[in-house]
């Protein structure tokens, strides 16, 4: 993939885009009770602050990525296994946020200059960072004892989700 200066900027503001949305989804799904926490929430812009929140209400609010594999367990689809370490991780999250945010701004003449160079190889990585994390994860939300899963889908599939509630070991009933 060949990349301008022009391109880099413009992959950089795409990436901050994407990661604003991914932290207003999960406002968006703890919405309640942050909204009880922060009554000036509709103002809210910064994703790393936004983070930061919904982790005071929510610790377990981030989405945790999983690798699904064909089960050897009769009446069992598929297994989940924890995602290597090849995913946005909170950390990588701010990280990025912040160098893509460094994007936005003209270079000062009299200063250092963007090294552009650095931001595609970054870029790259983000991508297939992101595209990890979102892929096939799960999701908590707060007040609840619900998993929810979510998955991408895989050429024509579309995107979908499907709940999870704790089932009670002796009646077998959906807690």
């Amino acid at each position: 993939m060949h990349f301008s200066g022009n391109n880099t900027w413009s992959a950089g503001l795409q990436v901050r885009k994407v990661l604003e949305l991914i932290a207003f989804a999960s406002l968006i799904a703890n919405v309640q009770e942050y909204s009880r926490q922060y009554s000036e929430f509709s103002k809210h812009w910064n994703a790393r602050y936004m983070l930061r929140d919904l982790a005071r209400i929510n610790p377990d609010f981030y989405p945790q990525p999983i690798v699904q594999a064909p089960s050897q367990q009769p009446g069992l689809a598929m297994e989940w296994n924890e995602r290597p370490d090849d995913y946005l991780s909170r950390d990588r999250f701010e990280i990025a946020y912040e160098q893509c945010g460094g994007l936005m701004h003209a270079d000062n003449p009299y200063g250092s200059l963007t090294d552009l160079d650095g931001y595609k190889s970054s870029i790259k990585a983000w991508r297939n960072q992101i595209v990890n994390l979102l892929n096939a994860h799960t999701i908590s939300l707060s007040g609840e004892t619900n998993l929810y899963l979510f998955q991408m889908g895989a050429g024509l599939e579309r995107p979908s989700y499907t709940p999870f509630g704790l089932v009670d070991d002796e009646s077998g009933d959906v807690a």
